[in-house]
Protein backbone atom coordinates (compact mmCIF):
# COMPACT_ATOMS: atom_id res chain seq x y z
CA UNK A 1 0.00 0.00 0.00
CA UNK A 2 1.36 3.26 -0.73
CA UNK A 3 1.67 5.81 1.67
CA UNK A 4 2.93 9.15 2.64
CA UNK A 5 3.36 8.36 6.04
CA UNK A 6 6.92 8.48 7.78
CA UNK A 7 5.93 5.67 10.48
CA UNK A 8 5.54 2.10 9.46
CA UNK A 9 4.09 0.61 12.53
CA UNK A 10 1.16 1.40 15.17
CA UNK A 11 1.61 1.03 18.76
CA UNK A 12 -2.14 -0.26 19.91
CA UNK A 13 -3.14 0.72 23.40
CA UNK A 14 -5.82 -2.15 23.39
CA UNK A 15 -8.93 -1.56 26.29
CA UNK A 16 -6.61 -1.53 29.06
CA UNK A 17 -2.81 -0.93 30.43
CA UNK A 18 -3.22 -3.24 33.60
CA UNK A 19 -1.31 -6.86 33.38
CA UNK A 20 -4.47 -8.45 35.36
CA UNK A 21 -7.57 -6.40 33.64
CA UNK A 22 -5.24 -7.44 30.24
CA UNK A 23 -5.49 -11.22 31.81
CA UNK A 24 -9.52 -10.90 32.64
CA UNK A 25 -10.12 -9.05 28.86
CA UNK A 26 -8.08 -12.03 27.26
CA UNK A 27 -10.48 -14.88 29.19
CA UNK A 28 -14.04 -13.21 28.94
CA UNK A 29 -13.32 -11.92 24.79
CA UNK A 30 -11.68 -15.15 23.73
CA UNK A 31 -15.07 -17.12 25.32
CA UNK A 32 -17.34 -13.67 23.39
CA UNK A 33 -15.31 -14.21 20.16
CA UNK A 34 -15.11 -18.21 20.11
CA UNK A 35 -18.95 -18.24 20.80
CA UNK A 36 -19.49 -15.82 18.18
CA UNK A 37 -17.85 -18.06 15.88
CA UNK A 38 -19.77 -20.95 16.54
CA UNK A 39 -23.10 -19.76 16.85
CA UNK A 40 -22.70 -18.10 13.51
CA UNK A 41 -21.06 -20.83 11.34
CA UNK A 42 -23.59 -23.31 13.11
CA UNK A 43 -26.57 -20.88 11.18
CA UNK A 44 -24.57 -20.38 7.95
CA UNK A 45 -23.92 -24.50 7.99
CA UNK A 46 -27.94 -25.15 9.21
CA UNK A 47 -29.40 -22.66 6.64
CA UNK A 48 -26.54 -24.06 3.63
CA UNK A 49 -27.62 -27.26 4.53
CA UNK A 50 -30.75 -27.68 5.82
CA UNK A 51 -34.00 -28.20 3.23
CA UNK A 52 -36.83 -26.24 4.99
CA UNK A 53 -35.41 -23.03 5.34
CA UNK A 54 -35.73 -21.73 2.03
CA UNK A 55 -37.20 -19.12 2.44
CA UNK A 56 -36.00 -14.98 1.79
CA UNK A 57 -35.55 -14.76 5.37
CA UNK A 58 -32.98 -17.29 5.43
CA UNK A 59 -31.36 -16.50 2.64
CA UNK A 60 -30.66 -13.03 4.54
CA UNK A 61 -29.70 -14.33 7.84
CA UNK A 62 -27.58 -16.85 5.78
CA UNK A 63 -25.37 -13.26 4.75
CA UNK A 64 -26.38 -11.30 8.21
CA UNK A 65 -24.29 -14.77 10.02
CA UNK A 66 -21.37 -14.64 7.60
CA UNK A 67 -21.00 -11.08 8.20
CA UNK A 68 -21.09 -10.95 11.64
CA UNK A 69 -18.38 -13.73 11.65
CA UNK A 70 -16.24 -11.42 9.60
CA UNK A 71 -16.79 -8.57 11.18
CA UNK A 72 -15.78 -9.96 14.63
CA UNK A 73 -12.66 -11.88 13.34
CA UNK A 74 -11.52 -8.65 11.93
CA UNK A 75 -11.37 -7.19 15.85
CA UNK A 76 -11.65 -9.70 18.05
CA UNK A 77 -8.49 -11.92 17.30
CA UNK A 78 -5.85 -8.64 17.60
CA UNK A 79 -7.34 -7.60 20.69
CA UNK A 80 -7.39 -10.84 22.29
CA UNK A 81 -3.78 -11.85 21.97
CA UNK A 82 -2.52 -7.91 22.32
CA UNK A 83 -4.31 -7.93 25.74
CA UNK A 84 -1.67 -10.50 27.41
CA UNK A 85 1.42 -9.47 24.75
CA UNK A 86 4.26 -6.57 25.78
CA UNK A 87 4.35 -5.50 22.74
CA UNK A 88 1.35 -4.10 20.85
CA UNK A 89 2.15 -3.28 17.53
CA UNK A 90 0.75 -3.66 14.21
CA UNK A 91 2.74 -2.37 10.83
CA UNK A 92 0.92 0.71 8.64
CA UNK A 93 -0.06 -2.17 6.32
CA UNK A 94 -1.97 -4.43 8.95
CA UNK A 95 -3.57 -1.05 9.83
CA UNK A 96 -4.51 0.08 6.60
CA UNK A 97 -5.98 -3.39 5.95
CA UNK A 98 -8.04 -3.47 8.96
CA UNK A 99 -9.59 -0.31 8.19
CA UNK A 100 -10.90 -2.00 4.99
CA UNK A 101 -12.06 -4.76 6.35
CA UNK A 102 -13.79 -3.35 9.77
CA UNK A 103 -15.77 -1.29 6.87
CA UNK A 104 -16.70 -3.44 4.50
CA UNK A 105 -18.10 -6.27 6.91
CA UNK A 106 -19.25 -3.21 9.19
CA UNK A 107 -21.34 -1.99 6.17
CA UNK A 108 -22.56 -5.16 4.85
CA UNK A 109 -24.11 -5.93 8.25
CA UNK A 110 -25.87 -2.51 8.54
CA UNK A 111 -27.24 -3.34 4.54
CA UNK A 112 -28.34 -6.86 5.18
CA UNK A 113 -30.13 -5.87 8.66
CA UNK A 114 -32.06 -3.51 6.20
CA UNK A 115 -33.00 -6.24 3.64
CA UNK A 116 -34.04 -8.13 6.76
CA UNK A 117 -36.42 -5.69 7.85
CA UNK A 118 -37.81 -4.99 4.39
CA UNK A 119 -38.55 -8.61 4.18
CA UNK A 120 -40.23 -8.49 6.97
CA UNK A 121 -42.33 -5.22 6.06
CA UNK A 122 -43.64 -7.50 2.49
CA UNK A 123 -44.16 -10.53 4.38
CA UNK A 124 -46.41 -8.79 7.15
CA UNK A 125 -47.99 -6.06 5.27
CA UNK A 126 -47.99 -7.18 1.72
CA UNK A 127 -48.76 -11.32 2.29
CA UNK A 128 -50.43 -11.94 -0.72
CA UNK A 129 -47.63 -10.16 -3.03
CA UNK A 130 -44.48 -11.59 -0.96
CA UNK A 131 -43.61 -14.59 -3.03
CA UNK A 132 -43.63 -12.31 -6.35
CA UNK A 133 -42.09 -9.59 -4.37
CA UNK A 134 -39.45 -11.13 -2.71
CA UNK A 135 -38.45 -14.09 -5.08
CA UNK A 136 -35.21 -15.44 -5.24
CA UNK A 137 -33.95 -13.53 -7.89
CA UNK A 138 -34.72 -10.69 -6.17
CA UNK A 139 -33.28 -11.42 -2.93
CA UNK A 140 -29.86 -12.43 -4.99
CA UNK A 141 -29.43 -9.26 -6.58
CA UNK A 142 -30.08 -7.30 -3.64
CA UNK A 143 -27.52 -9.16 -1.76
CA UNK A 144 -25.29 -8.74 -4.49
CA UNK A 145 -25.95 -4.56 -4.49
CA UNK A 146 -25.12 -4.94 -0.97
CA UNK A 147 -21.53 -6.44 -1.24
CA UNK A 148 -20.95 -3.61 -3.97
CA UNK A 149 -21.51 -0.56 -1.60
CA UNK A 150 -19.90 -1.92 1.18
CA UNK A 151 -17.02 -2.41 -1.17
CA UNK A 152 -17.22 1.58 -2.55
CA UNK A 153 -17.62 2.49 0.84
CA UNK A 154 -14.61 0.62 2.64
CA UNK A 155 -12.40 1.69 -0.43
CA UNK A 156 -13.52 5.42 -0.16
CA UNK A 157 -12.28 4.88 3.86
CA UNK A 158 -8.83 3.30 2.63
CA UNK A 159 -8.79 6.34 0.05
CA UNK A 160 -8.91 8.77 3.09
CA UNK A 161 -6.47 7.15 5.38
CA UNK A 162 -3.93 6.51 2.92
CA UNK A 163 -3.90 10.63 2.73
CA UNK A 164 -3.22 10.72 5.85
CA UNK A 165 0.41 11.69 6.64
CA UNK A 166 1.89 10.55 9.76
CA UNK A 167 5.09 11.73 11.58
CA UNK A 168 4.90 10.36 15.18
CA UNK A 169 3.71 9.98 17.94
CA UNK A 170 2.37 6.59 16.70
CA UNK A 171 0.23 5.21 19.88
CA UNK A 172 -3.55 4.28 18.39
CA UNK A 173 -5.83 4.87 21.80
CA UNK A 174 -7.79 1.96 20.85
CA UNK A 175 -8.20 -2.00 20.20
CA UNK A 176 -8.10 -1.69 16.87
CA UNK A 177 -7.20 0.64 13.66
CA UNK A 178 -9.84 3.16 12.36
CA UNK A 179 -10.57 6.47 11.16
CA UNK A 180 -11.00 8.67 14.44
CA UNK A 181 -7.97 8.06 16.70
CA UNK A 182 -6.13 7.52 13.42
CA UNK A 183 -7.12 11.33 12.76
CA UNK A 184 -5.71 12.21 15.97
CA UNK A 185 -2.37 11.04 14.89
CA UNK A 186 -2.20 12.83 12.11
CA UNK A 187 0.57 15.92 11.16
CA UNK A 188 -1.81 17.46 9.15
CA UNK A 189 -5.29 19.71 9.51
CA UNK A 190 -7.65 16.77 8.87
CA UNK A 191 -11.05 18.72 9.04
CA UNK A 192 -12.30 18.19 5.51
CA UNK A 193 -11.69 14.52 5.63
CA UNK A 194 -13.53 14.24 9.26
CA UNK A 195 -16.49 15.85 7.30
CA UNK A 196 -15.92 13.41 4.82
CA UNK A 197 -15.93 10.72 7.13
CA UNK A 198 -19.32 12.35 8.73
CA UNK A 199 -20.82 11.97 5.24
CA UNK A 200 -19.94 8.96 4.74
CA UNK A 201 -19.85 6.59 7.60
CA UNK A 202 -22.32 8.89 9.77
CA UNK A 203 -24.27 9.19 7.15
CA UNK A 204 -24.96 5.58 6.00
CA UNK A 205 -25.00 4.85 10.52
CA UNK A 206 -28.02 8.02 10.58
CA UNK A 207 -29.85 6.99 7.13
CA UNK A 208 -29.70 3.15 7.87
CA UNK A 209 -31.08 3.72 11.72
CA UNK A 210 -33.78 5.68 9.96
CA UNK A 211 -34.87 3.27 7.38
CA UNK A 212 -34.67 0.54 10.20
CA UNK A 213 -37.00 2.44 12.59
CA UNK A 214 -39.37 3.49 9.97
CA UNK A 215 -40.02 -0.14 8.25
CA UNK A 216 -40.36 -1.61 11.87
CA UNK A 217 -42.92 1.59 12.59
CA UNK A 218 -44.77 0.23 9.58
CA UNK A 219 -44.70 -3.23 10.90
CA UNK A 220 -45.74 -2.78 13.99
CA UNK A 221 -48.64 0.04 12.42
CA UNK A 222 -50.20 -2.71 10.31
CA UNK A 223 -50.24 -5.30 13.23
CA UNK A 224 -53.59 -3.87 13.57
CA UNK A 225 -55.23 -6.13 10.92
CA UNK A 226 -53.20 -9.28 12.44
CA UNK A 227 -55.30 -12.05 14.89
CA UNK A 228 -54.41 -11.89 18.08
CA UNK A 229 -51.42 -14.33 17.77
CA UNK A 230 -50.04 -12.92 14.47
CA UNK A 231 -50.03 -9.19 16.37
CA UNK A 232 -48.02 -11.45 19.47
CA UNK A 233 -45.92 -13.05 17.39
CA UNK A 234 -44.74 -10.26 14.86
CA UNK A 235 -44.12 -7.85 18.36
CA UNK A 236 -41.71 -10.64 19.81
CA UNK A 237 -39.84 -10.84 16.94
CA UNK A 238 -40.10 -6.58 15.89
CA UNK A 239 -38.94 -6.18 19.60
CA UNK A 240 -35.99 -7.97 19.46
CA UNK A 241 -34.95 -6.76 16.04
CA UNK A 242 -34.90 -3.39 17.24
CA UNK A 243 -33.03 -4.05 20.48
CA UNK A 244 -30.18 -4.94 18.03
CA UNK A 245 -31.19 -2.42 15.64
CA UNK A 246 -30.37 0.34 18.70
CA UNK A 247 -27.21 -1.78 20.39
CA UNK A 248 -25.40 -1.65 16.89
CA UNK A 249 -26.61 1.85 15.93
CA UNK A 250 -26.51 3.93 18.95
CA UNK A 251 -22.90 3.50 19.46
CA UNK A 252 -21.71 3.94 15.52
CA UNK A 253 -23.42 6.72 15.57
CA UNK A 254 -22.04 8.43 18.63
CA UNK A 255 -18.65 7.28 16.86
CA UNK A 256 -18.84 8.58 13.32
CA UNK A 257 -21.26 11.56 13.33
CA UNK A 258 -18.95 13.55 15.47
CA UNK A 259 -15.73 16.09 15.55
CA UNK A 260 -12.41 14.98 15.39
CA UNK A 261 -12.76 14.74 19.84
CA UNK A 262 -11.94 11.21 20.77
CA UNK A 263 -13.19 10.45 24.68
CA UNK A 264 -11.69 7.27 26.23
CA UNK A 265 -15.37 5.60 26.38
CA UNK A 266 -14.90 5.26 22.44
CA UNK A 267 -13.08 2.11 22.74
CA UNK A 268 -15.85 0.59 25.17
CA UNK A 269 -18.75 2.07 23.07
CA UNK A 270 -16.71 0.36 19.75
CA UNK A 271 -17.24 -3.02 21.82
CA UNK A 272 -21.03 -2.82 21.04
CA UNK A 273 -21.12 -2.49 17.66
CA UNK A 274 -17.35 -4.72 17.22
CA UNK A 275 -17.73 -8.01 19.66
CA UNK A 276 -21.20 -7.67 21.15
CA UNK A 277 -24.07 -7.19 17.95
CA UNK A 278 -22.25 -9.89 15.97
CA UNK A 279 -22.82 -12.17 18.68
CA UNK A 280 -26.54 -11.03 19.65
CA UNK A 281 -27.33 -11.39 16.51
CA UNK A 282 -27.24 -15.38 15.64
CA UNK A 283 -28.79 -15.40 19.65
CA UNK A 284 -31.89 -13.18 18.65
CA UNK A 285 -32.74 -14.72 15.26
CA UNK A 286 -32.30 -17.80 15.99
CA UNK A 287 -32.84 -18.87 19.48
CA UNK A 288 -36.84 -17.10 19.39
CA UNK A 289 -37.28 -19.05 15.84
CA UNK A 290 -38.94 -22.54 16.23
CA UNK A 291 -38.40 -23.46 12.71
CA UNK A 292 -34.32 -22.69 12.32
CA UNK A 293 -34.19 -24.53 16.42
CA UNK A 294 -36.26 -27.67 14.70
CA UNK A 295 -34.17 -27.54 11.48
CA UNK A 296 -30.60 -27.44 13.74
CA UNK A 297 -32.10 -30.54 15.72
CA UNK A 298 -32.43 -32.16 12.67
CA UNK A 299 -29.62 -31.59 10.73
CA UNK A 300 -27.52 -31.86 13.46
CA UNK A 301 -28.50 -34.58 15.38
CA UNK A 302 -28.66 -36.88 12.52
CA UNK A 303 -24.95 -36.21 11.55
CA UNK A 304 -23.83 -37.28 15.05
Amino acid sequence: MESNSSVNEFVLFGLTQSVVKGKVVFVVFLFLYLATLLANSLIVMTIRYSQTLGSPMYFFLFYLSFADACFSTTTAPRLIVDSVSEKKVISYNECMTQVFAVHFFGCMEILVLILMSFDRYVAICKPLRYTIIMNRHVCGTLVNLAWVVSCIHSSAQIFLALKLPFCGPDVIDHYFCDMPPLLKLACMDTYVINLLIVFNSGAICMVSFVVLLLSYIFILHSLNNQSAEGRKKALSTCTSHIIVVILFFVPCIFTYTRPVTTFPVDKMVAVFYTIGTPLLNPLIYTLRNAEVKNAMRKLWCGKL
